[in-house]
């Protein structure tokens, strides 16, 4: 029998520990890690998260998720390197529009998977 391991959540996991450790570094220790605001790293780690489960999607064939995730992980970046106000709106927009739609068909999904089991 073959064991199923979800590698989102897993990455989910790993990069929220890595923004929180990086903020909780920026609040008790210093607040630059090699000249870097560590709110900064922390930010743009879990941006790398979202970039990174977009990966995850593409490589198991759902493009879909690939580019919500994608589209939230650039909105995320877009909004932590933000110099003027379009650039962070431009960042909320694709936040907003990936973050709908990963919530949408997740539910979807779990809808559908309820009915096909019930």
């Amino acid at each position: 029998m073959t064991e199923q391991v979800d590698v989102q959540e897993l990455t989910i996991g790993v990069g929220t520990v890595l923004a929180f450790v990086l903020y909780g570094y920026g609040r008790f220790v210093s607040e630059t890690v090699f000249g870097v605001e560590t709110t900064d790293l922390a930010v743009l780690s879990f941006a790398g998260t979202f970039l990174a489960v977009a990966a995850l999607h593409g490589a198991y064939g759902r493009r879909d998720f690939a580019l919500a995730h994608a589209a939230a992980g650039l909105g995320l970046v877009f909004v932590a390197v933000a110099s003027s106000g379009l650039q962070v709106l431009i960042g909320i927009l694709l936040l907003a529009v990936g973050g709908a739609y990963v919530a949408v068909e997740t539910v979807r999904a779990r809808r559908e998977g309820a009915d096909a089991a019930g």
